[in-house]
């Protein structure tokens, strides 16, 4: 059955949320959650009829059989597709963090592949003139986390679309750590940057599509003519592997969703002079520095955080901080999801490591800043605050974000 234009679209809507029918190979599972692009295709790109079209996308737009959706729609005469926009990492994803892969064609579709990383207003929207395309659609996996930076990609693409005068179609997509609740502080507009443009939680528990709808009734000076294409099959408690789909890692240091599960708190060693875990084959699980030794790990153990243990741990970065050095710290060891916060984890790290370790110190330009939204996090944990009295500093700010996010929920 065909789905009507007003049944794709995620405002107002009521469509009803049902599981895959069961796959004819019982060796071969189906996956139960149908994307937003699975959708838009099944109903045959009825919503991007006669326009010229452009995706924002990377190795992440795939569909429940592993084919790339660039790939699909440039082979199907049902819709125009003329143009690729691709964010940081870019477009086949080949970048490492902070970089790109430039202004190129697409060896495989011959299509121009334009970059967006670091542009935004008006030049990104020249990016789009230029392109020559009608309707612009974002296609990307989210980590759920404010400081990946995609969802600021969807949003510098909304502002500048508008700015354009170009339509903008979301195809939603599950968030891997479920939609469960919003976690952490809350961006203050003075610590605005790439990793976080607007006041949204640290871990913000929504979907790119719920996101997209939040930034246009909240964020956005002036809304962007905003279409979405909600899934089906996707609950709020669901993590990834209950979806079916397939895994790709949306950057080259977010390989597994067990790295998106932690991510929300430990990318917050980013901002001290611990490594995080890059150059590793567990990143962001993975935590520490020369001069390191098994307290850390006791001290973090003895607060019996929910969820979650550490080991001591020792590794030889490859790359990024202590590139070929022996360092010692931490594996986190998730033995329970739904226990598991990773931002109340993250702090109680911050707090442990510099209580056990005589040279703990924070990045000199205050990363950690921008990672965390605003000075408190830093200044509480020089002060000596312990995990509970950091993580309460942000208590009323989360309940304000928690109000407006139930707003733009599209799955109940």
């Amino acid at each position: 059955m065909k789905l009507s234009r007003r049944s794709l679209l995620a405002a107002g809507g009521t469509l009803a949320v049902t599981a895959a029918p069961a796959a004819a190979d019982p060796g071969r599972a189906r996956a139960r959650v149908r994307t937003g692009f699975e959708r838009l295709a099944a109903d045959g790109y009825t919503l991007l009829a006669g326009e010229r079209v452009g995706v924002v996308t990377n190795p992440t737009g795939i569909t429940a059989d592993a084919r790339h959706l660039v790939d699909v729609m440039h082979a199907d005469e049902r819709v125009d597709l003329v143009a690729v926009f691709g964010p940081e990492h870019g477009f086949r994803g080949t970048a490492q963090a902070g970089g790109s892969e430039g202004r190129h064609d697409d060896p495989a579709t011959g299509l121009p592949v334009y970059d967006t990383y670091l542009k935004s207003g008006r030049a990104l929207a020249d990016v789009f003139t230029a392109s020559g395309v009608d309707t612009v659609v974002f296609d990307i996996q989210d980590a759920g986390a404010r400081f990946y930076t995609y969802i600021w990609t969807l949003y510098d693409c909304m502002v500048a679309a508008e700015l354009a005068g170009k339509r903008f179609v979301v195809l939603d997509r599950p968030n891997p750590v479920s939609g469960r609740a919003a976690l952490g502080p809350v961006l203050d507009r003075a610590f605005a940057t790439f990793v976080g443009r607007e006041p949204i939680a640290q871990a913000h528990g929504m979907t790119v599509a719920e996101l997209a709808l939040l930034f246009n009734a909240a964020f956005l000076a002036r809304p962007v003519e905003l279409e979405t294409v909600r899934m089906t099959g996707w609950r709020r408690s669901d993590f990834f592997d209950a979806t079916g789909l397939p895994w790709v890692p949306p950057s080259p240091n977010m390989p597994t969703p067990e790295t998106a599960l932690v991510y929300a708190g430990t990318c917050l060693f980013e901002g001290t002079n611990l490594s995080e875990g890059r150059g590793t084959t567990r990143p962001f699980e993975l935590l520490g520095a020369e001069g390191v030794d098994r307290r850390w790990a006791r001290a973090a153990n003895a607060l019996e955080l929910p969820g979650v243990r550490f080991r001591e741990a020792y590794f030889a970065p490859t790359f990024s901080k202590f590139q070929g050095r022996t360092v010692g710290g931490v594996q986190l060891h998730v033995h329970d999801r739904e226990a598991f916060d990773p931002v109340r984890t993250g702090i109680a790290l911050l707090v442990t490591a510099r209580s056990s370790w005589s040279g703990f110190a924070w990045r000199p330009d205050h990363w950690i800043d921008k990672l965390t939204g605003s000075t408190r996090v830093r200044t509480l944990v020089d002060a000596g605050a312990d995990t509970d009295e950091v993580v309460g500093a942000w208590a009323g700010d989360l309940a304000a974000f928690r109000a407006v996010r139930r707003e733009h929920l599209l799955y109940r």
